[in-house]
């Protein structure tokens, strides 16, 4: 059986419970033989919401569960007793998840905030019971109303992993290894293209406890943006990135140049989203430890204005400057424009 770790898309059959029926009773009692209506309300039937949830980082238990019902509503008694509403089917999903209606392909909403609630399928409404018609020309109504049905929708789910950081290179470059020594992420590596296969996350952490989240995407190739290779299945996951590493074999190959994979990189980002052109990015050229390094990064400079780290991800050097670049990226800019908020607040008092 082939065990599956992670999923991005899968599709959702979601069902709202039934609101109860209205009941038509009359109330009985020994020395009141003509007490009037009684019958209570249908209770209201539960809707299916999807809730942000930081805990979740991928739509796996989705997959393995596609069918989520809401329970319907209980009916309305006599003794003016209403019906039970039914709870809520709450579905917990992980941040940077779209939701589209599979009919109409339409985007319904996205969520990208801890407890942020979309509700798909709403709950149906309580019928009325014999007791809502009693009026001063109608005073034993046998009238009563059913309840409404559920919605009862099928969606497509899309995760957009929300990383502070992508990695993005060619398969076999060593992004796996860069993750695996920036975070305490432990993902397949092996000396051959598209060991990564699926986006992997991990946590950088300063000794001041300030954390980064990293993703590393799964090798891009030149024409990903029209699904070449692992193309429109992963290129989605550095939307949502803030800060994005280029990372180049520069050791190099017969088949492939460093100075060309850059540039064919950057290309595809801009054509599967421009806005990918405006994210703020760092080079790193890996293996630096390769015999033909040397005279690659040479040819890289030459022919780019780029500002490109060193480093060798496997013997773990070169590391440190990547780091602190981060740090000032993400902490350092950050404190420096809340000091000065601070300072003009105080002026201002």
């Amino acid at each position: 059986m082939k065990h599956v770790v992670f999923k991005d898309r899968i599709k959702l059959y979601a069902r709202a419970g039934n609101g109860g029926n209205g009941c038509v009773s009359f109330r009985r009692e020994k020395f009141l033989p003509k007490g009037g209506p009684d019958g209570g309300d249908g209770g209201h039937g539960g809707s299916v919401i999807l809730k942000c949830d930081f805990n979740e980082d991928s739509l796996l238990p989705l997959y393995y569960k596609p069918h989520q019902k809401a329970r319907h509503a209980g009916h309305g008694e006599g003794g003016d007793r209403h019906g039970k509403n039914s709870e809520d089917c709450i579905i917990n999903v992980a941040p940077g998840t779209v939701v589209f209606d599979a009919e109409t392909d339409e985007c319904l909403g996205e969520l990208v905030k801890e407890g942020e609630e979309l509700v798909i399928c709403k709950g149906g409404h309580g019928g009325l019971g014999n007791c809502r018609f009693k009026s001063s020309t109608n005073q034993a109504p046998r009238e009563f109303s059913e309840g409404t049905k559920g919605e009862e929708k099928v969606f497509w789910l899309e995760l957009k992993l929300m990383a502070d950081v992508g990695l993005v290179g060619y398969p076999n470059a060593g992004k796996s290894t860069l993750l695996s020594q920036l975070t305490h992420a432990h993902p397949k590596i092996a000396p051959y293209p598209f060991t990564t296969i699926n986006p992997i996350v991990g946590t950088m952490e300063y000794e001041n406890f300030s954390r980064l989240k990293i993703a590393d995407i799964p090798g891009l190739i030149e024409g990903a943006h029209e699904g070449v290779g692992l193309g429109h299945q992963f290129l989605r996951h550095i939307e949502r990135s803030r800060f994005i590493i280029f990372v180049l074999d520069m050791a190099g190959t017969d088949e492939r140049n460093p100075t060309d994979d850059f540039l064919h990189l950057k290309e595809e980002l801009r054509l599967h989203l421009e806005t990918l052109s405006c994210t703020p990015y760092l080079v790193v050229a890996n293996k630096m430890d390769g015999p033909l390094a040397d005279e690659n990064l040479k040819e890289f400079k030459a022919r780019t204005d780029e500002n490109i780290y060193e480093i060798s991800a496997a013997l773990g050097e070169g590391l440190e400057p990547v780091k602190e670049h981060l740090y000032k990226h993400f902490f350092e800019t950050k404190r420096i424009v809340e000091e000065a908020a601070e300072l003009e607040n105080a002026d201002e008092d």
